[in-house]
Protein backbone atom coordinates (compact mmCIF):
# COMPACT_ATOMS: atom_id res chain seq x y z
CA UNK A 1 0.00 0.00 0.00
CA UNK A 2 3.11 2.12 -0.40
CA UNK A 3 1.10 4.10 -3.54
CA UNK A 4 -2.35 3.60 -3.65
CA UNK A 5 -3.76 5.22 -6.58
CA UNK A 6 -7.54 5.36 -4.99
CA UNK A 7 -8.64 6.20 -1.73
CA UNK A 8 -12.11 5.28 -0.38
CA UNK A 9 -13.37 8.09 1.74
CA UNK A 10 -15.98 8.40 4.34
CA UNK A 11 -17.61 11.54 4.43
CA UNK A 12 -20.47 12.71 6.48
CA UNK A 13 -22.85 14.94 6.83
CA UNK A 14 -20.65 17.78 8.38
CA UNK A 15 -18.63 17.66 5.05
CA UNK A 16 -15.44 18.49 4.77
CA UNK A 17 -15.15 19.72 9.01
CA UNK A 18 -15.57 16.12 9.68
CA UNK A 19 -12.39 14.51 7.14
CA UNK A 20 -9.50 13.67 8.74
CA UNK A 21 -6.13 15.58 7.01
CA UNK A 22 -6.00 12.37 5.63
CA UNK A 23 -9.04 12.40 3.47
CA UNK A 24 -8.49 16.05 2.31
CA UNK A 25 -5.24 15.37 1.51
CA UNK A 26 -6.54 12.19 -0.73
CA UNK A 27 -9.29 14.11 -1.89
CA UNK A 28 -6.92 17.29 -3.17
CA UNK A 29 -4.95 15.25 -4.37
CA UNK A 30 -7.57 12.95 -6.51
CA UNK A 31 -8.03 13.43 -10.84
CA UNK A 32 -11.53 12.35 -10.31
CA UNK A 33 -14.22 11.95 -7.21
CA UNK A 34 -16.69 9.67 -7.63
CA UNK A 35 -20.00 9.61 -5.70
CA UNK A 36 -23.21 10.39 -4.65
CA UNK A 37 -24.85 13.31 -6.02
CA UNK A 38 -25.01 14.59 -1.96
CA UNK A 39 -21.30 13.40 -1.49
CA UNK A 40 -19.83 15.65 -4.40
CA UNK A 41 -21.82 18.30 -2.96
CA UNK A 42 -20.83 17.59 1.02
CA UNK A 43 -16.46 18.05 -0.32
CA UNK A 44 -17.15 20.55 -3.00
CA UNK A 45 -15.44 19.00 -5.48
CA UNK A 46 -16.66 20.91 -8.37
CA UNK A 47 -16.00 19.62 -12.02
CA UNK A 48 -13.62 16.89 -10.78
CA UNK A 49 -16.89 15.03 -9.59
CA UNK A 50 -18.82 12.19 -11.32
CA UNK A 51 -21.90 11.07 -10.07
CA UNK A 52 -22.69 6.97 -9.87
CA UNK A 53 -24.51 5.84 -12.87
CA UNK A 54 -27.72 4.79 -12.60
CA UNK A 55 -27.85 1.65 -11.90
CA UNK A 56 -24.64 1.13 -10.25
CA UNK A 57 -21.62 0.07 -11.94
CA UNK A 58 -18.07 -0.14 -10.12
CA UNK A 59 -16.28 -0.50 -13.58
CA UNK A 60 -16.13 3.51 -14.13
CA UNK A 61 -13.76 3.46 -11.13
CA UNK A 62 -11.86 1.02 -12.31
CA UNK A 63 -11.31 2.24 -15.53
CA UNK A 64 -8.92 4.85 -13.93
CA UNK A 65 -6.85 2.63 -12.27
CA UNK A 66 -3.61 3.93 -12.16
CA UNK A 67 -4.36 7.70 -11.90
CA UNK A 68 -5.08 9.68 -8.22
CA UNK A 69 -8.56 8.80 -7.71
CA UNK A 70 -11.06 9.10 -4.78
CA UNK A 71 -14.34 7.20 -3.76
CA UNK A 72 -17.21 9.04 -1.74
CA UNK A 73 -19.34 7.36 0.50
CA UNK A 74 -21.34 7.67 3.56
CA UNK A 75 -19.88 7.25 7.16
CA UNK A 76 -17.71 4.00 7.17
CA UNK A 77 -17.77 2.61 3.24
CA UNK A 78 -17.27 -1.30 4.22
CA UNK A 79 -20.70 -0.63 6.25
CA UNK A 80 -23.45 -1.15 3.66
CA UNK A 81 -20.90 1.03 1.45
CA UNK A 82 -19.39 1.15 -1.58
CA UNK A 83 -15.86 -0.05 -0.13
CA UNK A 84 -16.57 -4.19 -0.32
CA UNK A 85 -17.33 -3.63 -3.91
CA UNK A 86 -14.66 -2.02 -4.79
CA UNK A 87 -12.18 -4.18 -2.59
CA UNK A 88 -13.37 -7.29 -3.94
CA UNK A 89 -12.11 -6.16 -7.75
CA UNK A 90 -9.03 -4.63 -6.41
CA UNK A 91 -5.19 -5.88 -4.84
CA UNK A 92 -4.81 -5.01 -2.01
CA UNK A 93 -1.81 -2.43 -2.96
CA UNK A 94 -4.33 -0.32 -5.20
CA UNK A 95 -6.67 1.25 -2.36
CA UNK A 96 -6.70 2.48 0.49
CA UNK A 97 -9.71 3.86 2.73
CA UNK A 98 -10.72 6.26 5.04
CA UNK A 99 -13.88 5.63 7.05
CA UNK A 100 -15.99 8.00 9.12
CA UNK A 101 -18.65 6.88 11.92
CA UNK A 102 -21.00 4.98 10.02
CA UNK A 103 -25.22 5.95 10.26
CA UNK A 104 -25.07 3.01 12.49
CA UNK A 105 -22.66 4.37 15.38
CA UNK A 106 -24.33 7.78 14.59
CA UNK A 107 -27.74 6.46 15.44
CA UNK A 108 -26.06 4.56 18.58
CA UNK A 109 -24.82 7.37 20.12
CA UNK A 110 -28.01 9.78 19.55
CA UNK A 111 -29.96 6.61 21.90
CA UNK A 112 -27.54 5.53 23.89
CA UNK A 113 -27.94 2.01 22.49
CA UNK A 114 -25.29 -0.53 22.86
CA UNK A 115 -24.34 -1.14 19.49
CA UNK A 116 -23.46 -5.26 19.87
CA UNK A 117 -27.03 -5.81 21.06
CA UNK A 118 -28.74 -4.17 17.71
CA UNK A 119 -29.71 -5.35 13.96
CA UNK A 120 -27.89 -3.31 11.43
CA UNK A 121 -29.39 -3.56 8.29
CA UNK A 122 -29.40 -1.71 5.09
CA UNK A 123 -33.18 -1.28 3.64
CA UNK A 124 -32.80 1.32 0.99
CA UNK A 125 -32.23 -1.43 -1.61
CA UNK A 126 -33.69 -4.44 -0.15
CA UNK A 127 -37.56 -5.93 0.81
CA UNK A 128 -38.63 -4.92 4.29
CA UNK A 129 -38.94 -8.02 4.33
CA UNK A 130 -35.55 -8.86 5.78
CA UNK A 131 -36.70 -7.51 8.75
CA UNK A 132 -38.58 -10.59 9.50
CA UNK A 133 -35.81 -12.75 10.87
CA UNK A 134 -34.95 -9.90 13.66
CA UNK A 135 -38.53 -9.06 15.03
CA UNK A 136 -39.16 -10.16 18.21
CA UNK A 137 -40.33 -8.64 21.62
CA UNK A 138 -37.98 -5.83 22.43
CA UNK A 139 -35.30 -6.40 19.89
CA UNK A 140 -33.74 -3.43 18.85
CA UNK A 141 -32.95 -2.69 14.94
CA UNK A 142 -31.43 0.12 13.08
CA UNK A 143 -32.20 0.05 9.28
CA UNK A 144 -31.01 2.17 6.35
CA UNK A 145 -33.57 3.63 4.49
CA UNK A 146 -34.23 5.60 1.01
CA UNK A 147 -36.18 8.62 2.93
CA UNK A 148 -38.64 9.54 5.24
CA UNK A 149 -41.36 8.69 2.86
CA UNK A 150 -39.56 5.31 3.05
CA UNK A 151 -39.54 5.21 6.93
CA UNK A 152 -43.31 5.82 6.69
CA UNK A 153 -43.90 2.81 4.21
CA UNK A 154 -42.33 0.52 6.99
CA UNK A 155 -44.05 1.66 9.38
CA UNK A 156 -47.44 0.99 7.62
CA UNK A 157 -45.56 -2.38 6.80
CA UNK A 158 -44.70 -2.46 10.94
CA UNK A 159 -48.73 -2.26 11.86
CA UNK A 160 -49.90 -4.55 9.22
CA UNK A 161 -47.74 -7.01 10.47
CA UNK A 162 -49.29 -6.63 14.37
CA UNK A 163 -45.79 -4.54 15.19
CA UNK A 164 -47.84 -1.17 15.18
CA UNK A 165 -46.96 -0.39 19.02
CA UNK A 166 -43.17 -0.73 18.12
CA UNK A 167 -41.42 2.82 18.83
CA UNK A 168 -39.45 4.41 16.14
CA UNK A 169 -36.91 7.05 15.53
CA UNK A 170 -36.32 8.71 12.03
CA UNK A 171 -32.83 10.16 12.36
CA UNK A 172 -32.55 12.79 9.15
CA UNK A 173 -28.95 14.34 8.21
CA UNK A 174 -27.08 12.60 11.30
CA UNK A 175 -23.99 14.76 12.30
CA UNK A 176 -24.79 18.04 10.51
CA UNK A 177 -26.00 21.64 10.77
CA UNK A 178 -29.40 19.55 9.36
CA UNK A 179 -29.72 16.75 11.88
CA UNK A 180 -33.30 15.95 12.89
CA UNK A 181 -34.61 13.46 15.18
CA UNK A 182 -38.10 12.48 15.85
CA UNK A 183 -39.91 9.86 18.04
CA UNK A 184 -42.93 8.01 16.96
CA UNK A 185 -45.42 5.09 17.63
CA UNK A 186 -45.16 2.81 14.37
CA UNK A 187 -49.01 2.72 13.95
CA UNK A 188 -48.85 6.78 14.40
CA UNK A 189 -46.57 7.25 11.89
CA UNK A 190 -46.69 10.32 9.54
CA UNK A 191 -44.65 10.67 6.42
CA UNK A 192 -41.87 13.64 6.85
CA UNK A 193 -40.48 15.43 4.30
CA UNK A 194 -36.57 14.95 4.91
CA UNK A 195 -34.37 14.31 1.58
CA UNK A 196 -31.71 12.11 1.12
CA UNK A 197 -31.41 8.74 3.20
CA UNK A 198 -32.25 8.43 6.77
CA UNK A 199 -32.08 5.88 9.02
CA UNK A 200 -34.57 4.48 11.32
CA UNK A 201 -34.12 3.02 14.69
CA UNK A 202 -36.72 0.28 16.13
CA UNK A 203 -37.59 -0.90 19.38
CA UNK A 204 -40.18 -3.58 18.83
CA UNK A 205 -43.46 -4.55 20.27
CA UNK A 206 -46.05 -6.36 19.05
CA UNK A 207 -46.10 -10.47 18.50
CA UNK A 208 -43.86 -12.79 19.49
CA UNK A 209 -41.54 -13.12 16.21
CA UNK A 210 -40.65 -16.01 14.73
CA UNK A 211 -39.20 -18.65 17.27
CA UNK A 212 -35.20 -19.36 16.82
CA UNK A 213 -35.32 -23.24 17.18
CA UNK A 214 -36.42 -25.32 14.32
CA UNK A 215 -39.29 -26.89 13.00
CA UNK A 216 -41.52 -23.80 12.53
CA UNK A 217 -45.57 -24.25 12.63
CA UNK A 218 -46.52 -25.19 9.13
CA UNK A 219 -49.53 -22.60 8.66
CA UNK A 220 -46.35 -20.23 8.13
CA UNK A 221 -45.65 -21.88 5.08
CA UNK A 222 -47.55 -21.36 1.68
CA UNK A 223 -48.01 -25.05 0.38
CA UNK A 224 -50.88 -27.44 -1.48
CA UNK A 225 -50.16 -30.09 0.99
CA UNK A 226 -46.42 -31.02 -0.13
CA UNK A 227 -44.58 -29.78 2.74
CA UNK A 228 -42.00 -31.59 5.20
CA UNK A 229 -44.13 -31.48 8.56
CA UNK A 230 -42.70 -29.58 11.46
CA UNK A 231 -41.60 -32.45 13.32
CA UNK A 232 -40.19 -34.34 10.30
CA UNK A 233 -38.38 -30.82 9.17
CA UNK A 234 -36.88 -30.03 12.85
CA UNK A 235 -35.31 -33.94 12.50
CA UNK A 236 -34.05 -33.10 9.03
CA UNK A 237 -32.48 -30.03 10.11
CA UNK A 238 -30.99 -32.01 13.24
CA UNK A 239 -29.22 -34.05 10.78
CA UNK A 240 -28.35 -31.22 8.16
CA UNK A 241 -26.94 -29.55 11.02
CA UNK A 242 -26.61 -25.73 8.80
CA UNK A 243 -24.07 -23.33 9.20
CA UNK A 244 -23.44 -20.10 8.26
CA UNK A 245 -22.71 -18.99 4.82
CA UNK A 246 -23.14 -22.86 3.56
CA UNK A 247 -24.99 -24.25 0.78
CA UNK A 248 -27.53 -26.49 0.45
CA UNK A 249 -29.23 -28.44 -2.61
CA UNK A 250 -32.74 -29.04 -0.92
CA UNK A 251 -33.99 -31.72 -3.96
CA UNK A 252 -38.09 -31.66 -4.48
CA UNK A 253 -38.47 -28.75 -2.79
CA UNK A 254 -42.08 -28.63 -2.26
CA UNK A 255 -42.85 -25.25 -0.62
CA UNK A 256 -39.21 -25.19 0.50
CA UNK A 257 -39.61 -25.18 4.25
CA UNK A 258 -36.85 -26.94 4.33
CA UNK A 259 -34.93 -24.52 2.83
CA UNK A 260 -36.48 -21.42 3.94
CA UNK A 261 -34.99 -22.99 7.87
CA UNK A 262 -31.85 -23.26 6.41
CA UNK A 263 -31.46 -20.15 5.42
CA UNK A 264 -32.76 -18.70 8.77
CA UNK A 265 -29.57 -20.49 10.32
CA UNK A 266 -27.35 -18.22 7.69
CA UNK A 267 -27.23 -20.54 5.36
CA UNK A 268 -27.39 -20.17 1.09
CA UNK A 269 -30.17 -22.88 -0.19
CA UNK A 270 -30.93 -23.94 -3.79
CA UNK A 271 -34.52 -25.32 -3.95
CA UNK A 272 -35.41 -28.02 -6.59
CA UNK A 273 -38.60 -28.27 -7.74
CA UNK A 274 -40.13 -29.21 -10.95
CA UNK A 275 -43.50 -27.89 -10.54
CA UNK A 276 -44.02 -24.56 -11.26
CA UNK A 277 -47.11 -24.45 -9.12
CA UNK A 278 -44.78 -25.10 -6.19
CA UNK A 279 -41.73 -23.65 -7.16
CA UNK A 280 -44.07 -20.44 -7.01
CA UNK A 281 -45.22 -21.20 -3.27
CA UNK A 282 -41.57 -21.43 -2.88
CA UNK A 283 -40.88 -18.30 -3.62
CA UNK A 284 -43.32 -16.83 -2.10
CA UNK A 285 -42.18 -17.92 1.08
CA UNK A 286 -38.96 -17.10 0.38
CA UNK A 287 -40.17 -13.58 -0.24
CA UNK A 288 -42.34 -13.75 3.14
CA UNK A 289 -39.84 -14.45 5.24
CA UNK A 290 -36.91 -12.25 3.92
CA UNK A 291 -35.00 -14.69 2.17
CA UNK A 292 -34.86 -14.05 -1.61
CA UNK A 293 -31.31 -13.32 -1.28
CA UNK A 294 -30.49 -16.30 -0.29
CA UNK A 295 -32.45 -19.05 -1.74
CA UNK A 296 -32.32 -19.57 -5.47
CA UNK A 297 -35.12 -21.61 -6.55
CA UNK A 298 -34.67 -23.64 -9.69
CA UNK A 299 -37.01 -25.62 -11.68
CA UNK A 300 -36.34 -28.87 -13.03
CA UNK A 301 -35.89 -32.12 -12.20
CA UNK A 302 -32.67 -33.53 -10.70
CA UNK A 303 -30.45 -35.15 -11.33
CA UNK A 304 -30.30 -33.22 -14.74
CA UNK A 305 -31.69 -29.77 -13.10
CA UNK A 306 -28.40 -29.59 -10.94
CA UNK A 307 -25.60 -29.49 -13.60
CA UNK A 308 -23.67 -26.09 -13.24
CA UNK A 309 -25.00 -25.81 -9.69
CA UNK A 310 -22.46 -24.64 -7.07
CA UNK A 311 -21.58 -27.52 -4.81
CA UNK A 312 -23.06 -27.64 -1.79
CA UNK A 313 -22.08 -28.50 1.63
CA UNK A 314 -25.37 -30.24 2.35
CA UNK A 315 -28.10 -32.39 0.39
CA UNK A 316 -31.72 -33.25 1.34
CA UNK A 317 -33.85 -35.21 -0.33
CA UNK A 318 -37.51 -35.42 1.24
CA UNK A 319 -38.87 -38.26 -1.54
CA UNK A 320 -38.57 -39.21 -4.83
CA UNK A 321 -34.80 -40.74 -4.34
CA UNK A 322 -34.12 -43.93 -6.39
CA UNK A 323 -31.07 -45.73 -7.02
CA UNK A 324 -30.75 -44.01 -10.39
CA UNK A 325 -30.93 -40.31 -8.86
CA UNK A 326 -28.36 -41.23 -6.26
CA UNK A 327 -25.68 -42.63 -8.65
CA UNK A 328 -25.96 -39.30 -10.42
CA UNK A 329 -26.04 -36.96 -7.12
CA UNK A 330 -23.41 -38.76 -5.25
CA UNK A 331 -20.60 -37.70 -7.86
CA UNK A 332 -21.47 -34.31 -8.01
CA UNK A 333 -21.02 -33.74 -4.15
CA UNK A 334 -17.28 -33.34 -2.94
CA UNK A 335 -16.11 -35.19 0.13
CA UNK A 336 -17.33 -33.93 3.17
CA UNK A 337 -21.37 -33.12 1.77
CA UNK A 338 -24.04 -34.21 4.31
CA UNK A 339 -26.49 -35.90 3.49
CA UNK A 340 -30.31 -36.71 4.65
CA UNK A 341 -32.90 -38.67 2.43
CA UNK A 342 -36.66 -39.22 3.71
CA UNK A 343 -38.46 -42.42 2.62
CA UNK A 344 -41.84 -43.39 3.31
CA UNK A 345 -42.63 -46.25 0.69
CA UNK A 346 -41.36 -49.81 1.16
CA UNK A 347 -39.33 -49.59 -1.83
CA UNK A 348 -37.45 -46.50 -0.83
CA UNK A 349 -37.04 -47.72 2.50
CA UNK A 350 -35.23 -50.85 1.50
CA UNK A 351 -32.63 -48.38 -0.90
CA UNK A 352 -32.30 -46.15 2.19
CA UNK A 353 -31.41 -49.49 4.14
CA UNK A 354 -29.16 -50.56 0.71
CA UNK A 355 -27.12 -47.04 0.90
CA UNK A 356 -26.47 -47.16 4.53
CA UNK A 357 -24.34 -50.61 4.09
CA UNK A 358 -22.81 -48.78 1.33
CA UNK A 359 -22.18 -45.77 2.81
CA UNK A 360 -22.86 -45.63 6.08
CA UNK A 361 -24.41 -42.89 8.17
CA UNK A 362 -27.55 -43.67 10.51
CA UNK A 363 -30.69 -44.82 9.63
CA UNK A 364 -33.50 -44.17 11.48
CA UNK A 365 -37.27 -44.72 11.61
CA UNK A 366 -39.68 -42.27 12.71
CA UNK A 367 -43.01 -43.13 13.84
CA UNK A 368 -45.41 -40.60 15.09
CA UNK A 369 -48.98 -40.39 16.42
CA UNK A 370 -51.30 -37.45 17.43
CA UNK A 371 -53.98 -37.26 19.83
CA UNK A 372 -57.31 -36.66 18.11
CA UNK A 373 -60.70 -37.88 18.92
CA UNK A 374 -62.77 -40.74 18.97
CA UNK A 375 -65.93 -40.61 20.08
CA UNK A 376 -66.34 -39.08 23.15
CA UNK A 377 -62.97 -39.65 24.07
CA UNK A 378 -59.10 -39.50 22.07
CA UNK A 379 -56.82 -41.73 20.55
CA UNK A 380 -53.50 -41.94 19.12
CA UNK A 381 -54.07 -41.39 15.35
CA UNK A 382 -50.50 -42.59 13.69
CA UNK A 383 -48.62 -40.76 10.39
CA UNK A 384 -47.44 -43.01 8.17
CA UNK A 385 -43.78 -43.92 8.97
CA UNK A 386 -40.45 -42.10 8.11
CA UNK A 387 -37.02 -43.43 7.33
CA UNK A 388 -34.24 -41.29 7.35
CA UNK A 389 -30.72 -41.83 6.49
CA UNK A 390 -27.78 -39.37 7.23
CA UNK A 391 -24.30 -39.62 6.06
CA UNK A 392 -21.40 -37.62 5.03
CA UNK A 393 -19.50 -38.01 1.99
Amino acid sequence: MADPWLTIIGIGEDGLAGLSEASRKALAKAETVFGGERHLALAAVGPRGRAWPVPFDANCVLACRGRPTAVLASGDPFCHGVGGVLAERLDESEWIAFPSPSTFSLAASRLGWRLEQVACLGLHAAPFERLVPHLAQGARVICLVRDTAAADDLARWLTARGWGASRMWTLAALGGQREKITQHRAETCAAGSDPGPVAVALQAEGTSGLPRATGLADNLFAHDGQITKRPMRALALSALAPRPGERLWDIGSGSGSISVEWALCGGMAIALEERSDRAANIRANAAAFGLTHRIAVVEGRAPAALAGLDAPQAVFVGGGLDAPMFDAIWPLVPAGTRLVAHGVTLETEALLAELQVRHGGELMRIEIAHASPLGRKRSWEAVRPVVQWSTVK
